[in-house]
């Protein structure tokens, strides 16, 4: 997980909390989740990376991310089950990975032994790392939260082109309104086939009912999720009896 890094912009961090998800943004989440399909081979298990930015600015939402992981695990245990990798960065030039895990408990001990620090963005490693990783096996998805962007657009969205040759889907999270990371996160998603969504530090329920989705996703591919859909209430019932 090597990265050149670039002159960074400004953060643009307000620290003000922003309403979530407009109706139009979550029928353009729906419109992109709608046209993917699973690469997972029949009886395999899905294989999902879980990248946070833990910088400083995120520990709210760090917190949050601690409670709802298990969610994901949950939700696709009678699909075929799913394999999930820890992924952060934080501090000067700190990225790390974890061992890849099938146990939401294992997954909770890993993010448990992690505090925000200050520091600057390492996206680009993330999406290497991501892209090397499903050339190895193939991963189903990328699930990535952060607040902002700080690295070059294009040197970004080189790898993502290269992610969305193999198949992997990038599923973008942005919390807040910050317009950088927003061009950043919608370019790396379309290049991907993947998804962007908003949310703020206040909408624990909307960010668990979506990263729910795209582990069932991961898991199961369309049909997992559509059946999923009928079942659920919400924000994911909103947006997943549209996946037909």
């Amino acid at each position: 997980m090597v990265g050149d890094r670039k002159t960074p912009v400004e953060r643009g961090r307000s620290g003000t909390i922003e309403q979530k998800s407009s109706s139009a943004e979550i029928d353009a989440f729906v419109a992109k989740a709608r046209t993917m399909s699973s690469a997972k081979a029949v009886g395999a298990r899905g294989r999902l990376i879980f990248a946070l930015d833990a910088t400083m600015s995120r520990q709210p939402t760090w917190d949050t991310a601690c409670k709802l992981q298990a969610d994901m695990f949950n939700e696709t245990a009678q699909i075929g089950g799913l394999d999930v990798q820890l992924m952060y960065f934080r501090g000067f030039d700190e990225c790390r990975a974890s061992r890849w895990v099938s146990d939401p408990k294992a997954l909770a001990n890993l993010m448990s032994r992690i505090d925000c620090r200050g520091g600057h963005t390492q996206i680009r490693r993330v999406l290497t790392h991501t892209r090397d990783e499903t050339r190895k096996k193939t991963v189903q998805a990328l699930v990535y939260i952060g607040d902002c962007m700080e690295e070059s657009i294009d040197d970004l969205c080189a790898v993502a082109g290269e992610i969305g040759l193999t198949g992997t889907r990038v599923f973008m999270f942005h919390e807040g309104r910050d317009a950088v990371a927003e061009k950043a996160f919608r370019e790396i998603a379309r290049l991907t086939n993947g998804a962007y969504c908003r949310f703020d530090a206040g909408s624990a329920q909307h960010l668990r009912d979506l990263l729910a989705a795209v582990a069932v996703y991961a898991a199961g591919g369309r049909a997992a999720l559509a059946d999923y859909g009928k079942k659920r209430r919400g924000h994911a019932q909103l947006l997943l009896e549209q996946l037909r």
